[in-house]
């Protein structure tokens, strides 16, 4: 994996492989608010250790990879500090807000990207949709709304959580609009492992701050957060930005609250009726008709670097 001057063949906006990335990617993610629900620390905390037991793997697979940071221009090392700032403030601002509302607002909120990243690509990127993936959008939402409507709840105790979780949908859409600007010149390790570090300190000093409990006795749910979601799960993610359109990320972020639903079945016993199971087959049947859609010029990802 190295970085590269020479413009690289645009990618299809349904790239197999990429497809697959962004499907484990929002798989891995599914599973943050169950570690950071087991951990015993602050939830600004959790986020925290997500990031720092992450940085060195991720900084050693770029420097092992090829990559130095001497051949990156101003512009992208602005777009990627920027990435992880937004990154910091989203989690910080999520793991706050899960404690304050109920799971499902959580989730809904929290997703709010869904929306938010594909109109920054039909308005910002110009990738607009096809007829087919403008109905694939629409079918996600109706059953993301199916699968979370029967617990979602507006009341005045869940207001502080619901505006946090907002928040930090629309943090985590910068961060991926700053962060697809950098994959356009660098490749995703390097791109994440340097995100990564920007959001390191400001976690920190948030939970310092708040008088949260920082240092863990139990280290295992920290450590599967920052493998599971950090490397794993936002590793893909950033890999997928590169490849994919706005309006493939933001449909195949409703995966995570589908898992999340089935986490809550098998793990809490939270019981699914017919609702919900179809909820989850219209998002799924929304990610065939994405998936298999007929690619658009405007579509293509950004010319940048290739990986190796």
């Amino acid at each position: 994996m190295h970085q590269s001057d020479a413009p690289r063949k645009a990618v299809s906006a349904t790239s197999p492989f990429a497809f697959a990335a962004l499907l484990v990617a929002n798989v891995a993610l599914a599973f943050g608010p169950l570690f950071v629900r087991l951990a015993d620390v602050g939830p600004v905390a959790a986020g925290f250790w997500r990031i720092a037991l992450a940085v060195p793997l991720l900084v050693g697979a770029a420097f092992a990879g090829g990559w130095r940071p001497s051949g990156v221009a101003r512009g992208v090392w602005v777009a990627v500090a920027i990435g992880g700032l937004c990154f910091a403030a989203d989690l910080a601002s999520w793991h706050i807000g899960i404690l304050k509302t109920s799971l499902a607002n959580a989730t809904l909120f929290g997703n709010s990207a869904t929306l938010f990243f594909p109109v920054y690509g039909f308005v910002i990127a110009r990738a607009w949709p096809s007829r087919m993936q403008g109905f694939a959008l629409l079918l996600a939402l109706v059953g993301a709304a199916l699968l979370m409507g029967r617990s979602f709840q507006i009341a005045p105790e869940h207001l502080a959580g619901d505006l946090l979780c907002l928040l930090a949908g629309i943090l985590y859409t910068f961060y991926f609009a700053a962060m697809a600007k950098a994959r356009d010149t660098m490749a995703p390790v390097p791109a994440l492992a340097v995100s990564t570090l920007a959001s390191a300190l400001p976690l920190l000093l948030f939970a310092l701050f708040l008088r949260e409990q920082v240092i863990p006795h139990h280290w295992t749910p920290l450590i599967a957060l920052a493998l599971i979601s950090q490397v794993l799960g936002q590793g893909l993610m950033i890999y997928a930005l590169g490849q994919l359109s706005p309006l493939v990320v933001g449909i195949g972020l409703l995966i995570q609250p589908v898992v999340a639903a089935a986490v809550g079945w098998i793990g809490y016993g939270e019981k699914l009726d017919g609702v919900d199971f179809v909820g989850a087959a219209l998002v799924a049947a929304a990610l065939v008709l994405v998936r298999s859609a007929r690619d658009r010029p405007a579509e293509l990802a950004p010319e940048g670097v290739a990986e190796a």
